[in-house]
């Protein structure tokens, strides 16, 4: 089963933390676009993220932008 294009904007915000440091987050601005902002809301649903704007990664979220960047990387 393809990929919904809400899953592939979700893992395309979680694509832009940096996992170097838990002491960055992200903001998605509503300039940023619809899809953004409402990847950001339902990655906050899930309880990916600690705000609905992007904020931190939780302990779930961290896990779950290791795993969209490492797959990132293996399929570049």
């Amino acid at each position: 089963m393809p990929y919904s294009n809400d899953v592939v904007e979700e893992l395309n915000v979680l694509s832009l933390f940096n996992l170097d440091t838990d002491l960055e987050g992200i903001k998605v601005h509503s300039a940023a676009g619809e899809a953004k902002v409402s990847a950001a809301q339902r990655l906050f649903d899930k309880g990916l993220t600690s705000q609905v704007d992007g904020g931190y990664l939780t302990s779930l979220g961290r896990t779950a932008a290791e795993h969209a960047q490492g797959l990132l990387q293996i399929l570049k």
